[in-house]
């Protein structure tokens, strides 16, 4: 059973993972229009004017969500360890270490997925939209705390299976 979850959660992830590289074009193409338009809209100065509102809010969210759609995958595929610390430690020592980290970054990702989902029972209480594209709020919240939610499941997973592997290898 808990295989297949962490199966399950691990093919959520990189679907999120590859999201979040269309999110990384979205703002790519979002950032060169609107620097050729604006370019356009000064060369001719004023006469054409194909420049578009809400730029600024589709790079934002886009950097949102991008970073959020990240997280899951890329939690399992290393993580920063400072020699410093660790070098007189043995390896299944090392593991164990690991394993608690990563317990511990999902254990984060509970922290926001709490908040972001609160943010959206607020925001769609009060009707907030985003300035120029008046795309109600709670959408925004709502999807941040879905993805902050799997990056909840898959580093809770991922710290367990490294628990399990260290103390099954030594």
């Amino acid at each position: 059973m808990l295989k297949r979850t962490m199966g399950a959660v691990r093919r959520l992830a990189l679907a999120m993972h590859w999201a979040s590289g269309v999110f990384l074009i979205v703002m790519i193409v979002t950032v060169l229009l609107d620097i050729v338009t604006r370019t356009v809209f000064g060369a001719t100065a004023g006469a054409v004017d194909l420049t578009f509102r809400g730029g600024i809010e589709i790079v934002s969210y886009g950097l949102l969500f991008m970073i959020l759609f990240a997280l899951p995958y890329s939690v399992s595929r290393g993580q920063v360890v400072v020699d410093l610390f660790t070098e007189g430690l043995n390896e299944r020592a090392k593991a164990i270490l690991g394993g608690i980290y990563i317990i511990g970054f999902g254990l984060l990702g509970l922290g926001m997925a709490i908040r972001f989902v609160e943010a959206a029972d607020r925001v769609a209480q009060t009707g907030e939209t985003t300035q120029d594209l008046l795309i109600p709020m709670s959408f925004f919240y709502g999807v941040a705390g879905f993805a902050a939610t799997i990056l909840v499941f898959r580093g809770v997973l991922v710290g367990i299976e490294q628990l399990l592997r260290a103390g099954r290898r030594f």
